[in-house]
């Protein structure tokens, strides 16, 4: 396999060597670079011990390719010897017992310096929800917690190490298909997706508005857009044609899918699709979907929006993608965007700006009403 010359600042210091396509970035540092202070555990983004930093922001370094950190700055846990915030906070690890086997120490001690300097209010419960992307087999948590209570409580020096502007990454070409079947092609002017062994959700929302009032507020992308958590436009529509990101946030993890969507309008139906693809650049994940939706006027003066959605989701985020993580997202998404645009439609005040989706949170209610309807079978 053909490799790629990958230009880092790591740890501060400029590096350049080849790498595979395919070679993650936990791998390209440990095995060409000899810093195992990064620790594999699951090798799927989930138990937390590989996390690290990349342009200051936290990063599962076992799902990031090596190559989408070309010109990055990344930081690791051998990065951090001469930060007085990194410092205390190993000391207050040590002092209240925050370690066992020390495997899961590396990306508790990055996530904790992600939580100190972004949340300097935190109180036990925050931390925990903080740290619940991250897995301790030891069932260390309490003197972790207890650590990171130390530190914001005792005047933390301010962090040396802090986000960087995004970068842009080359945009995402897209593509549409039709969603009546499994595997589908639908064509929207430019955007084309390919959807091959699709999972569709289906969804009716009822609007507390009259359709004659929805229906303009839905023609119009960028208030519709502003109603979705976590998503914002690039620029003015053209022609339907729109290019924006959609943020979802898994624990201190944030995944920014960057992409184009096509929307098609029927007037006199009052029925419309949306077709787009869209990539996160860093873990290389894709999202390709296909939504077709309905607006029914209600005899008692509201109205109802029905939904159909066929989508695909590919890469290292795929794991995230489980059909019934996806649905607590999607009913979610649904609830915000519905309630966001019925207060559009009669003129209230706008809601409160639209916030990333937590991913582990929604995780959390997925898992709790699984367990509920498997003890109403039992």
């Amino acid at each position: 396999m053909s490799q790629h010359e990958v230009t880092l600042t790591l740890n501060g210091a400029p590096v350049t060597k080849p790498a595979e396509p395919r070679t993650h970035l936990a791998d390209f540092l440990r095995e060409d670079h000899l810093l195992t202070g990064t620790h594999l555990g699951c090798e799927q983004g989930v138990c937390g011990a590989c996390t690290l930093y990349v342009d200051g922001r936290p990063v599962r370094s076992c799902i990031t390719f090596a190559v989408a950190c070309d010109g990055a700055s990344v930081q690791t846990v051998e990065g951090f010897e001469d930060d007085p915030l990194m410092a205390r906070l190993r000391a207050a690890f040590s002092r209240h017992h925050g370690l066992q086997c020390g495997y899961c120490t590396p990306g508790m001690l990055a996530t904790g310096y992600d939580i100190v300097r972004r949340l300097p209010d935190a109180d036990e419960a925050r931390i925990r929800r903080e740290l619940s992307g991250n897995i301790c087999r030891c069932t260390g948590y309490a003197g972790i917690v207890a650590a990171i209570q130390d530190v914001l409580a005792s005047d933390p020096p301010a962090a040396r190490l802090m986000p960087l502007p995004r970068r842009q990454r080359a945009a995402v070409s897209a593509v549409a298909t039709e969603a009546a079947a499994p595997s589908a092609s639908v064509r929207a002017t430019e955007v084309v997706v390919e959807i091959k062994d699709g999972i569709s959700l289906s969804r009716s929302l009822v609007l507390e508005a009259p359709a004659d009032q929805v229906w303009p507020v839905l023609r119009d992308i960028p208030t519709v857009v502003s109603c979705i958590p976590g998503a914002s436009l690039d620029g003015p529509v053209e022609n339907g044609r729109a290019q924006g990101v959609c943020t979802i946030a898994i624990g201190p993890m944030r995944a920014t899918f960057r992409g184009t969507a096509q929307v098609t309008l029927d007037e006199s139906t009052q029925q419309g699709r949306v077709v787009g693809s869209g990539r996160d650049g860093l873990s290389r994940s894709s999202l390709d979907g296909a939504l077709d939706f309905a607006l029914e006027a209600l005899p008692d003066g509201r109205s109802r929006l029905d939904l159909t959605m066929l989508y695909t989701l590919k890469g290292p985020l795929a794991q995230f993608g489980r059909p019934a993580l996806v649905a607590e997202i999607a009913d979610r998404i649904l609830a915000d965007a519905a309630a966001a645009l019925a207060a559009r439609a009669v003129g209230a005040a706008p809601p409160a700006p639209a916030k990333p989706l937590d991913g582990l949170a929604l995780l959390g209610t997925s898992l709790k009403a699984m367990l509920k309807r498997f003890l109403r079978l039992g």
